[in-house]
């Protein structure tokens, strides 16, 4: 009976030995255990959880970066439009017009008669 409980222990220390060492690790012996096989489908579904949450973050980050760069663009355009509308005001006053008009030799002159508003 000691000598079996011996030889079991022998046994069980030669296992813990050869899971120890790399050539186990490398053959995939980790993979044959019987902890790994029962919890086959729990690994699965853990692995597929962590690849759902990076592939849920990187696009998160792309959505980010997306609303950064319009929101950039936006505070250009509005100032381009700020620019355009000041030039536009600039160039419409009856002075400037005025002055284009002498400049291009264009013969044309004030009238005479007020302007009448015709409201509804």
């Amino acid at each position: 009976m000691e000598q079996e409980n011996k030889n079991g222990q022998q046994e069980t220390q030669q296992e813990i030995k050869k899971k120890k060492s790399w050539l186990f690790w490398i053959r995939g012996g980790l993979f044959t255990e019987d902890f790994i096989i029962k919890q086959s489908k729990l690994l699965f579904l853990i692995f597929c959880l962590i690849l759902l949450f990076i592939s849920n973050r990187y696009y998160c980050s792309k959505k980010v970066s997306e609303m950064d760069r319009l929101q950039k663009e936006l505070v250009d355009l509005k100032y381009e439009q700020v620019f355009l509308t000041k030039r536009l005001t600039a160039i419409s006053r009856q002075s400037q017009i005025e002055e284009l008009l002498r400049k291009k030799e264009i013969e044309l002159t004030k009238g005479n008669t007020t302007i009448y508003q015709i409201r509804k």
